[in-house]
């Protein structure tokens, strides 16, 4: 029985292999990390959080911390975002829409090699297996844009062709065949979890059957304060399959709870990998039927002038209450642990304004008050994500361009 047990798991060990060499090399550059908590916000470049009296928490954290000055999206929309920062592809996905819940008869963008873009409005095919993605070009004006002057994707200077190996996984992938941990929290998603909620205001979603409601309501009515496209994991078949206990939509989960974020902090048990979504009030992205306070900015044009004061402040006391309770956890205390501040991209404001957003890196470790003009970009961020939890790289985050964030996450020689 020995001789069994030992060789099931050598061979075990030997898939494992298998399955992590089929992606990039692992990274180096980043010390080892227990546990990262990222924290997304939404909609707003650089200079429109950077110096902005309205956020005085972030400006003080930028300082106190650690500030990438030369960090950029990529391409548009949120959900494009959020699927490279953890997947370092956009799938092809080039829209918000919401998923295909458990579809298993529809073809893939990767399969497909066909874009989905804003003037669709097909629902997401679960993403899986191994395709091609969509390029990103320098300037786009086809998708939030029509004509020029356009989009800068990034830079206006850096673009990325498509990649015919993409494969159809995230970090969250990963980090189980690696035996490591991963939860979503996302606030205000309902008590019943996120299976097939597109949107919800805590209580009500896209499934409340509203004409058993009197007085008479509509979903019209439902702030949209959880929203799916904000919760990239939710989008890949395996999660939404959840063959493996330990990957799955249980994975997901809300603020409050019993296994929300705050009791995980509370207890210290939280995961090697906490994706933080504040709702679209906190998180700075507004809603039109939200109150005055959680108005959308009043222009997009790039500068602190067109925004709307009070979704700023919101969005800086939500950070400001987020990174305390990270603080006070007895997790942050123990192993070497980061806080990420990022935003997903600019409120697409046309060119000459470029995709340039704010990334603050703390840790409970290294260097602070550093300032890095190093060229970052949410494949960066995955890249060294990769590297802190010993992770491959993955898709876009393999690409030489894409540096690891060494300066950042740095520990001093001494330790």
């Amino acid at each position: 029985m020995k001789k069994s047990f030992a060789t099931l798991c050598l061979l075990a060990a030997i898939l494992t292999g298998t399955a992590l060499a089929q992606q990039g090399p692992v990274p180096k550059g980043i010390p080892h990390l227990d546990h990262v908590f990222l924290i997304m916000m939404e909609n707003h470049g650089y200079a429109q959080i950077l110096n902005n009296p309205d956020a005085p928490f972030l400006n003080q954290y930028a300082k106190s911390a650690n500030l990438a000055t030369n960090y950029f999206a990529i391409a548009h929309p949120s959900l494009t975002n959020y699927l490279e920062v953890v997947g370092g592809s956009n799938f092809g996905v080039l829209d918000d829409n919401s998923p295909d819940w458990h579809s298993t008869t529809c073809i893939t963008n990767l399969a497909s090699r066909v874009a989905s873009t804003e003037a669709t409005s097909a629902p997401i095919c679960p993403i899986t297996g191994i395709g091609t993605d969509a390029a990103t070009p320098l300037i786009d004006e086809t998708n939030e844009t029509q004509g020029p002057p356009g989009d800068i994707e990034i830079d206006g200077i850096h673009s990325y062709p498509a990649k015919s190996s993409t494969r159809g996984i995230t970090i969250a992938d990963q980090l189980v065949t690696a035996g490591k941990t991963w939860k979503s929290y996302q606030e205000d998603l309902p008590a019943t979890g996120a299976d097939t909620i597109n949107y919800s205001d805590g209580l009500f979603t896209n499934n409340t059957d509203f004409t058993q409601i009197s007085p008479r309501f509509s979903s019209g009515n439902v702030v949209q304060q959880y929203a799916v496209k904000h919760n990239p994991f939710a989008y890949f078949q395996a999660v939404q399959e959840g063959s493996d206990p330990n990957h799955s939509l249980r994975n997901i989960v809300a603020f409050d709870g019993d296994t929300g974020l705050y009791a995980d902090l509370r207890t210290g048990r939280v995961p090697n990998f906490a994706f933080i979504s504040p709702n679209q009030c906190h998180d700075q992205h507004g809603r039109g039927n939200a109150g005055p306070f959680c108005q959308f900015d009043y222009h997009n044009n790039g500068t602190q002038k067109g925004l709307n004061p009070a979704l700023i402040l919101i969005g800086d006391l939500a950070v400001q209450n987020l990174v305390t309770v990270i603080h006070n956890s007895p997790a942050w205390t123990r192993g070497h642990n980061a806080i990420i501040v990022v935003w997903d991209e600019n409120d697409y404001t046309v060119a000459p304004i470029t995709n340039q957003v704010v990334l603050i890196v703390d840790t409970n470790y290294g260097f602070h008050s550093l300032e890095s003009g190093q060229y970052y970009t949410h494949f960066s961020l995955l890249r060294s994500l990769e590297a802190g939890f010993g992770l491959p790289c993955l898709n876009h985050a393999c690409d030489a361009s894409s540096s690891v964030m060494s300066d950042l996450f740095a520990a001093p020689a001494h330790r």
